[in-house]
């Protein structure tokens, strides 16, 4: 190893809720020079705007403050700096809720970044007439939150200041490491290759435990569950980076899981769309360079585009679900009688009240794989868990619903054994809408030590360029035969995971060698993918090569019923898709497997 200088991050969140223990692990295990907290995925930016809409002074995720309080010392003693969007929409409530929590035992300097809010700006964005990238629709009146997906700059000025502490709000999850790594290293803001390196790190430790060995595919090789090592990037100046963990934790760093983790939630790899930097992952090299340390390089950028995503929520109506056990003989017919039992009846009610039917229904059978669609293992079953969920413009309507689930347990079909959870409570439906602006309409300010800072965009927006999707050569002649051929499934051969955006899903899926490529790859057509996810995904269905780590990209559109907060799906995510794939019947040659 080069004896240039190395930056050390880690990670201790994926998400709001995330594990107490990866702080204190990293800090004490770790030996990093930083530590960043991810918050905000497009779900906690529903909840905290419900959660504002209750009370004014929330809509921070109050996690960071309660982990964060017991290591102040200890990060202070050791130089540890940390970066996090644990602002999400209060981010000044953040800091002071740190500061109070802190009650003077530390003497710490806090930069908060602004001027991702854009709720005051609403008039004038609405005079944009902008419209939905997904649904296509107009912004809707019942605004709850405006947030733009801000850069690393506005970071990178935090850290100039001296800050231990750099708090943001709605930033894209990438630029909490490649801020450090452009304060550290001195990249410009037009070396591209480099800031697309510093992204990649980031993407991959955004998810904390999911570049460690969480979600693997091959999950029974993962030791340690119970004390998961957090990653960890240590980063060089040429943007290289390796990929590790604390010493002594459970957990996995390998090619694979490192590979599933590039191309979580990613749309196009050879133009993955940033704020700082376009990404090209198409020539990506993942290599292991010893015992939980694998190396990434090979990542190529393209200047940035000249506008930020939008990320809006709004109310629209309310929502309520709930889960009952039902055992016995005929579990499965009873749970689906009785789901349909109690939507009918309760709409009987709500047109006798005089109010409209539910905006949306749906009755899942958990336990009878129900997710599966017409591929599910049909077997008798005796014990089934019924969710039935429902959607109303009216909070009346779903307490409607509320109250008329307990007949069910003496008035319909034997075996009703418990309502989990209790009965549902309405809660707020907060919905998605993102679009673009230009990033001249954002304003954005460093607050440090009663200080004002604004900060500058650099000047190197460029047009986002898509390379052509095309074969090298058709699917057929790659996969030349060799002799008798078996089918198999999808995970004797490949690695896969699935992410979700809004109400897009992506599954990628990574070969375990190269010589099985050529035949996943006929195997999984567009069309052939489509058609196995038909009972979940309304299409198009578009398929990326990644041929650097020999791996399939396929990104589905509407196909999570709305996604996120707005999606009545048991699956709002996509969390299932990349193992649902793993079943995919692929031919190849005995020869080429046996090897």
């Amino acid at each position: 190893m080069s004896s240039e200088r190395r930056v050390r991050i880690g990670c201790a969140s994926a998400f709001w809720g995330d594990t107490r223990t990866a702080a204190p692990q990293l800090v004490r295990k770790g030996d990093i020079d930083y530590l960043v907290f991810d918050y905000l995925a497009e779900v906690t930016m529903s909840i905290l705007a419900g959660a504002k809409m209750k009370d004014p002074s929330k809509g921070f995720a109050t996690d960071f403050v309660t982990i964060l309080s017991p290591l102040l010392e200890e990060i202070k003693g050791k130089g540890i700096r940390v970066l996090s969007n644990a602002g999400g929409l209060n981010p000044l409530g953040l800091k002071e809720a740190l500061e109070k929590e802190a009650g003077g035992r530390v003497d710490l300097k806090i930069a908060v970044v602004v001027g991702d809010d854009l709720m005051e700006a609403l008039d004038d964005v609405r005079a944009l007439n902008p419209v939905d990238a997904e649904k296509g629709i107009p912004l809707p009146d019942r605004v709850v939150s405006l947030n733009a997906y801000i850069g690393a700059p506005a970071l990178v000025r935090a850290l100039e200041t001296g800050a231990d502490i750099v708090i943001t709000g709605r930033c894209v999850d990438s630029a909490l490491v490649l801020a450090p790594l452009v304060h550290e290293f001195g990249w410009k803001w037009d070396d591209f290759d480099r800031l697309a390196a510093g992204s990649i790190a980031g993407h991959i430790l955004e998810c904390g435990a999911q570049a460690t060995g969480g979600n693997f595919t091959d999950w029974h090789l993962v030791p340690g569950y119970e004390d998961m090592g957090f990653p960890i990037a240590e980063c060089a100046p040429d943007g290289s980076f390796t990929v590790t963990k604390p010493p002594g934790t459970g957990g996995l760093v390998s090619p694979g899981t490192v590979a599933e983790q590039l191309l979580y939630e990613v749309d196009d790899p050879a133009a993955y769309i940033l704020p700082d930097v376009v990404c090209d992952l198409t020539e990506v090299s993942i290599e292991q360079l010893g015992e939980n340390r694998v190396r990434v390089s090979g990542v190529r950028g393209a200047p940035p585009p000249p506008a930020y995503k939008v990320s809006a929520t709004y109310a629209d109506g309310f929502r309520g679900e709930v889960a009952v056990v039902l055992a016995g003989l005929e579990a499965e017919e009873k749970a689906r009688r009785v789901g349909r039992a109690v939507l009918e009846k309760v709409e009987r009610i709500l047109k006798e009240g005089g109010l409209p039917p539910f905006t949306a229904t749906r009755v899942d059978l958990l336990g009878t794989e129900s997710i599966y669609g017409p591929r599910r293992k049909s077997s008798p079953t005796r014990e089934v868990v019924l969710r039935i969920a429902v959607k109303h413009g009216r909070r009346e309507a779903v307490e409607i619903f509320s109250r008329e689930i307990a007949q069910a347990a003496t008035g319909m079909a034997p075996g009703m054994t418990k309502i989990l959870g209790g009965l549902p409570r309405p809660s707020h439906s907060i919905c998605h809408f993102s679009f673009l602006l230009p990033k001249e309409m954002v304003s954005l300010r460093v607050l440090v030590e009663g200080e004002e800072i604004p900060v500058s965009l650099p000047s190197v927006s460029g047009e986002v360029r898509r390379r052509e999707r095309a074969s090298v050569r058709p699917d057929g002649e790659e996969a030349a035969e060799q002799g008798e051929t078996v089918t198999v499934p999808l995970v004797r051969l490949a690695w896969a995971r699935s992410g979700d955006k809004g109400d897009r899903a992506n599954v990628a899926v990574i070969s375990r060698r190269p010589e099985y490529y050529p035949f996943i790859k006929r195997a999984l057509s567009e069309e052939a993918v489509f058609s196995y996810f038909s009972h979940l995904v309304g299409g198009p269905v578009r398929r990326y090569e990644v041929p650097g780590i020999y791996a399939l990209n396929f990104v589905m559109e509407n196909a999570l019923g709305g996604g996120g907060m707005a999606s009545l799906r048991v699956d709002p995510q996509g969390k299932s898709y990349g193992q649902l794939i793993l079943d995919f019947p692929v031919s190849v040659p005995r020869s080429v497997l046996e090897e």
